[in-house]
């Protein structure tokens, strides 16, 4: 009798604690889609995910109003330089980059619209509890809903508005923790010694790395 009303004590507290905003793991690699409401973009790229040092690796391939496209771009935050990569030609770009690190998280001013379960919670190993968030974007941009695990913060999607796309999408899938080859967040060998030219265009925010090389 006192251990059912011990498990009955622990279903309810766990029951009753309400999601809080939070912060993805710091090291994370994986896969990703995006995709635009007016069906102008459509991209699969894999990616790696820096926190600590503020580096992101994105490697896509994709589809453009209707041209096909691939795209290699190293970002380093705190070095302001984005290098875009050709491991075919042995090429690199360097430009500058002067745009803020956004870590992956829900911001603590967002609001929860709700906590459902992926799948079924019929069985154990059925279902993934996640959250989902809505609040604004930096700068008061417009607006974003993003969801997430329950436990890990680990990004299941994000969407918000744009002018010129409508609804950009972004879905996260096969997230592991950590980051098997660090050395892909370094610029290759071919890469270094290259010259920053003071012309280039600065990237500006996550969309325009699928959109500034066609």
């Amino acid at each position: 009798m006192l251990l059912l009303l011990v498990l009955t004590c622990l279903l309810v507290g766990c029951l009753a604690q309400k999601p809080h905003p939070c912060s993805s793991p710091s090291l994370l690699s994986g896969s990703l889609t995006v995709s635009t409401q007016n069906e102008k973009l459509w991209t699969y790229a894999r990616y790696l995910y820096d926190a600590l040092g503020q580096r992101v690796r994105i490697m896509e391939l994709g589809s453009y109003e209707n041209k096909s496209f691939t795209y290699d771009a190293l970002l380093l935050f705190r070095e302001g330089s984005m290098y875009e990569i050709n491991k075919h030609d042995r090429t690199c770009k360097k430009k500058p980059l002067k745009t803020d690190f956004q870590p992956m998280a829900i911001p603590k001013d967002a609001s929860l619209l709700g906590q459902v379960v992926l799948g079924t919670s019929s069985g154990p190993g059925e279902g993934l509890l996640v959250n989902t968030w809505t609040g604004d974007l930096p700068g008061k941009a417009g607006k974003f809903m993003s969801t997430v695990t329950e436990f890990g913060c680990v990004p299941i999607s994000t969407a918000y508005h744009t002018g010129e796309f409508g609804w950009v999408v972004t879905s996260f899938f096969n997230n592991v923790l950590g980051i098997s080859d660090p050395d892909r967040l370094n610029p290759p060998d071919f890469c270094l010694g290259g010259e920053r030219s003071a012309d280039e265009e600065e990237q500006t925010d996550f969309l325009s790395l699928f959109l500034k090389k066609l």
